[in-house]
């Protein structure tokens, strides 16, 4: 067996310390790595960093360390299904960044890839490049902490802002198959942020549903190599949550 496989979620996790960082793949509550987070949940590190597309909801995902507090800081594109996430903002006791969604997703391929920075036109004459967006509260509801100035340049007549890469002490993602050897496949649209995220970490933690030999996979339909990846666990088939159920009256 591969030195990366880890017997459990917890075993898995178990080195993640008070303050770390962590870039979470998943898109809302689709391809999340829950099985790991719980773990983390189930342990007592708290003060984390998190980039992630966004922070779950307020009883699974991210969700679950935000209800306990030890989430402190997050950068995220959208926050908009927790409840428990506005309260903490808008109170003070949570740090967020948001950046523009495609931004977040460079910045963390930027950082896997070794690209210190790059630009882009996102965000250009507004406060995300101009700074003054609240990223944390005072109780009293009064700015204590405003996103400062980005660097801005003319290229070819555009004007563009300089963004940073991202780098995480961890990162956890979530996959529909796997080897032994960490090469990983997504499925479908759980192909989102997981790869870039899994970029993204000095350490990729990685959950699978199927964990196979190494030669089962076909080369050509790996979408993540194992290089990335220093773990991976098998946790079987993942519970797949729905954010928001719409469902029409039948018809009489």
């Amino acid at each position: 067996m591969s030195a990366k496989v880890a017997a459990s979620a917890a075993a898995a996790v178990a080195d993640i310390a008070d303050g770390a960082t962590l870039a979470v793949g998943g898109f809302g509550l689709c391809g999340i790595p829950d099985a790991l987070i719980a773990a983390i949940a189930a342990g007592p590190a708290t003060g984390f960093e998190v980039y992630s597309n966004n922070c779950g909801v307020d009883d699974y995902g991210l969700g679950i360390l935000l209800s306990a507090k030890r989430i402190a800081r997050v950068t995220a594109s959208y926050v908009g299904e927790n409840k428990e996430f506005a309260r903490q903002y808008l109170a003070g006791e949570l740090e967020v960044e948001l950046t523009p969604q495609g931004t977040l997703a460079e910045r963390l391929r930027a950082g896997g890839a070794g690209i210190p920075a790059f630009y882009t036109p996102a965000g250009v004459g507004t406060p995300i490049s101009e700074g003054g967006l609240p990223w944390r509260y005072r109780a009293d509801g009064s700015v204590a902490v405003a996103s400062p100035p980005k660097e801005v340049r003319e290229f070819h007549g555009r004007r563009y802002v300089l963004e940073e890469g991202i780098l995480a002490d961890f990162a956890l993602v979530h996959a529909v198959v796997g080897d032994t050897e960490g090469n990983l496949v997504f499925d479908k649209t759980a192909m989102n942020f997981n790869p870039l995220a899994a970029m993204a970490g000095k350490v990729t933690i990685a959950q699978v549903e199927r964990l196979v030999e190494p030669g089962e996979l076909d080369p050509s339909q790996i979408h993540l190599p194992g290089v990335f990846v220093q773990r991976i666990v098998r946790t079987g088939p993942q519970d797949k949550r729905i954010e928001k159920r719409t469902v029409q009256e039948a018809s009489v």
